[in-house]
């Protein structure tokens, strides 16, 4: 096989040329970062005509307390790796359980106290 130095000089100096051609670049999509919630929406409080600053920021303080801002703040303070994740959820599905069947409880307590039920012997006679 005979090649000529000029023939192989043109291969190289188009395989170099391919190597610099303006090739399509693919850019990956820029999402959100990633969080282990979904973010919380903001909160809203709109002021009515003549109302006190007072009873807004009462409304405030009651919208924040109930969209959950200030418990993710409070987990968020310090690092918590899944397993920490994982051991507080079952923590916290524990204390809602007790305090739902508590809370059965009192009302069922309170129920019997006012509705009818057997009387006592002094009354029978």
């Amino acid at each position: 096989m005979k090649f000529s130095f000029l023939a192989v000089g043109a291969a190289l100096f188009a395989g170099v040329a391919e190597a610099f051609q303006a090739r399509p670049t693919f850019t990956r999509a820029v999402s959100a970062p990633i969080t282990r919630v979904p973010p919380l929406n903001d909160v809203m409080v709109t002021a009515g005509d003549n109302e006190p600053v007072e009873s807004i920021l009462r409304r405030f303080k009651r919208e924040v307390n109930s969209s959950g801002h200030l418990m993710e703040l409070r987990h968020r303070r310090y690092f918590e790796n899944s397993q920490d994740i994982k051991k507080r959820k079952i923590k916290e599905a524990r204390r809602r359980v007790k305090m739902e069947r508590l809370s059965k409880r009192r009302n069922n307590r309170f129920r019997n106290m006012n509705g009818p039920g057997p009387k006592p012997a002094a009354e029978a006679k």
